[in-house]
Formats: structure tokens, C-alpha cells, sequence
């Protein structure tokens, strides 16, 4: 076996030409070096008159590329479209007109490839970071089949109900993450500036103080001479835990299951899975994608190591001849409803229109508890803010206490 090579690194080019038909045209390429973007070109029957590096740490600042920005063009490209704009034409007043510059170049790059011969499938799959396996596959059952229309409006709901999904889950991670960073906040301020001012005082007293208030005082500066220490090794625990779970598969495994056990924001992530999993699959088999091949496609697009797995078995069983249905009760990963829902599907032949029912009831479970938990929080931000605040202020007055009843 020959060994693994590692491929040349590659950068953003930003590149205008003429076309076969002498008009203008322009857009983003990724690859290794220009001479190679410019071979690309040509082959798209473009002629380069300018290649250039895009600069990512010192060029303009231009606002990066997100998945809200993918889910309007879909929206966009799906509607026009529909209204009998040819694809070119669409593609250039989607590029021209997109608030975002980054999203602009990249359409009119994919709209100069169609241009070139290219499909639309082929043209998108140059952005492999914009435009996922599923995308692609999508927009590729649409061209064949000609369904290019129909498929894109499917894609641009899918896309929109996905990215809501993610912005309900962030907002139920941030929450708790915010309320732990605002109460490390706090302490370390009074910590570094406010003990300080007792400690110096009550060295005048002559006393023996309480040990909460000497362990307060050590705590104290401990931080002001060691504060660097602290940083340091929250910054190096922070990034460690975050490269561990890129690289190790078992620590994701292990974290994607701890987060799917925690209270509450658990059972977010857990509904989401599901809600997830349901609108993938949906979409996929109403795109008239086979249920094996839309399984692979299910599977990377989880979100959660836990399920991929669980559906990747799933489909090597379902290519064996099992009922879907079947598949879920066995990995006992998948809720009863869900299970019963499916099974429907298949036996009245609507698996993509019970699959969607089940992503909106799941969808809305999410968004409730999302709800239930910021209501939740709330009050515990007053708690977990009183104790902290509290429990430094009654070590600093104990021995103030103290000296009064001595008195």
C-alpha cells in the first residue's frame, strides 16, 4: 500500500476573466497556487486576466460566510427560480445583490463555473465548506431528475428549519456558559479589588481572624500574585479539551454522550438530535434519494457522534432488508413516538411527510424547552450571584462581628 500523502495547502484566490462570450465575470476559487486556479479556469473556457490572494488576517475584514447566509440563498435561488429566472440570471442577482460580500464572490464564482459547462451540483461542490455532501446531493437529484425547482425550494426550507434548530441549541448553551463566565467575573473582581481593602485593615487589628475570612484573604492573594497562573491554565484546560475533541473520536464520544445525560439542557440536545435526524431524512426521501444512500447523508449531518453511529448501524441494516422502523426500536436510541411515527410512514408509503410532521413536533419541543430553561436560569443567576457576593461579604465583616462582641 502506498503511503498517505498529505495535500498541498490551499488558499482563497480571487480571480476576473473573460468567459467564451467575451463578458466579464469574477468570483472566488480555492486552491494551492494561481497558476493552478488559472488552469481551472481555462479549462472552464474563462480567460484569467487577474488572480489574486485573498488575505484572511490583514485583508478587509470581510464578513465570513455562515449558515444563515447559505439557507437565504437557497431561499432566494429557490424562489426565482420558480418565477421562471433562468439559473445564470438568478445566480448573478443573488451574487450582485447579497449584503454579504464574502457570499456574493462565492455566487458569482459558482455562477462563472456554470458558465464554464459546469452542473450546478459540480459548481456548489467547490465550496465544500459552504455546501455540505447533503446539499450537494440534493441539487444533484434535482438536475437529474428535472426537478431542479422543486428540489432547491426543499433545500431552502430544509435549510431554514436546520438553522433555527442550531440557533435555539446555541441559545441553550450560551445561557448556562454565560451565567458561569459573569459569576468567575464578579468574584475576581472583588477578589483582586475589594478584599484587599479588608486585609489591609484588619491587620491592624491585632486579632486572630475567622478561618473563612483567612482562607478568603489566601484565596485573595493568591490571585493578585498568581493571576497569570490561573489564566494561563484556564485558557490551556479550554483549548486542550476543545483540540481533544476534534481529534480523539473516543472523547467526543464520551463528551456527546455527557452532554445527552446533563438536566435539561440534555434533553435540548437530545430532541434536537431527533428533530434533526427526522428533517434529514425527509428532505432526502422526498428528493427521491434511496433510503441506504439518504441514510449516509442522515448519519453526517446528526450533529451528535452518539447518533451517527447509531445510524450508520441503522443503515447497514436497512441495506440488509429490515424496516426502518425496526432499526430505530433496535438501537434504542430513538423515542417511542418517533419509532411509531416512522413505522406509519412506511406501511401508508409517506415516510417523508410523517418524517416532516415528527421534525416540526420535535422542533417545537425544542423551542419550549429553550424557553422553560431561560425562565429557569433566571433566578439562579440571582442565586448563584447572591451566594458568591454574600459569601465574601460575611467573611469580611465576620471578624468586624467578632471585635463588636468582644466590645
Amino acid at each position: 500500500m502506498a503511503a498517505a500523502t498529505t495535500p498541498p495547502k490551499e488558499f482563497t484566490f480571487a480571480w476576473e476573466g473573460v468567459d467564451r462570450k467575451g463578458t466579464r465575470v469574477k468570483g472566488v476559487s480555492d486552491g494551492p497556487t494561481e497558476a493552478f486556479i488559472k488552469l481551472q479556469l481555462r479549462k472552464q473556457g474563462i480567460n484569467p486576466t487577474r488572480v489574486r490572494k485573498k488575505s484572511s488576517l490583514f485583508g478587509k475584514g470581510k464578513k465570513a460566510i455562515g449558515g444563515q447566509d447559505i439557507a437565504v440563498f437557497s431561499r432566494q435561488l429557490a424562489t426565482m427560480m420558480s418565477a421562471g429566472v433562468p439559473l445564470v440570471q438568478s445566480l448573478e442577482i443573488v451574487g450582485r445583490g447579497h449584503a454579504n460580500p464574502s457570499m456574493g464572490e462565492m455566487v458569482l464564482g459558482v455562477k462563472g463555473s456554470i458558465e464554464g459547462g459546469a452542473t450546478l451540483a459540480e459548481s456548489l461542490a467547490k465550496y465544500p465548506r459552504q455546501f455540505d455532501d447533503l446539499f450537494v446531493n440534493l441539487v444533484d437529484a434535482g438536475e437529474k431528475s428535472g426537478a431542479l425547482e422543486t428540489l432547491l425550494d426543499k433545500i431552502a426550507t430544509y435549510k431554514e428549519k436546520t438553522e433555527s434548530l442550531k440557533k435555539k441549541v446555541k441559545k441553550a448553551m450560551t445561557y448556562p456558559a454565560a451565567v458561569i463566565v459573569v459569576a468567575m467575573i464578579v468574584t475576581a473582581i472583588l477578589l483582586y479589588f475589594v478584599v484587599p481593602q479588608f486585609a489591609s485593615l484588619f491587620k491592624g487589628f491585632g486579632a486572630d481572624l475567622p478561618a473563612f475570612t483567612k482562607f478568603v484573604i489566601s484565596l485573595s492573594e493568591f490571585i493578585q500574585d498568581d493571576w497569570w497562573v490561573i489564566l494561563l491554565a484556564g485558557l490551556g484546560t479550554f483549548f486542550g479539551l476543545r483540540e481533544a475533541h476534534i481529534r480523539s473520536e473516543k472523547v467526543r464520544r464520551f463528551t456527546d454522550r455527557l452532554l445527552l445525560r446533563l438536566p435539561v439542557v440534555g434533553d435540548i440536545l437530545y430532541k434536537s438530535a431527533v428533530a434533526r435526524y427526522a428533517r434529514t431524512l425527509s428532505t432526502m426521501f422526498a428528493a427521491g434519494v434511496p433510503l441506504v444512500e439518504a441514510m449516509d447523508s442522515v448519519a453526517k449531518a446528526a450533529g451528535n457522534i452518539v447518533f451517527t453511529e447509531a445510524i450508520f448501524q441503522m443503515r447497514d441494516q436497512v441495506s440488509t432488508g429490515q424496516q426502518l422502523q425496526l432499526t430505530m426500536q433496535q438501537s434504542g436510541l430513538f423515542p417511542a413516538m418517533a419509532v411509531q411515527m416512522v413505522a406509519i410512514g412506511e406501511e401508508s408509503g409517506s415516510l417523508d411527510h410523517m418524517c416532516a410532521k415528527l421534525a416540526d413536533f420535535y422542533e417545537e419541543e425544542v423551542d419550549a424547552l429553550v424557553d422553560n430553561l431561560t425562565a429557569l436560569l433566571e433566578p439562579m443567576i440571582m442565586v448563584v450571584l447572591g451566594v458568591l457576593v454574600g459569601g465574601l461579604v460575611v467573611a469580611m465583616y465576620l471578624p468586624i462581628f467578632k471585635i463588636g462582641q468582644a466590645i
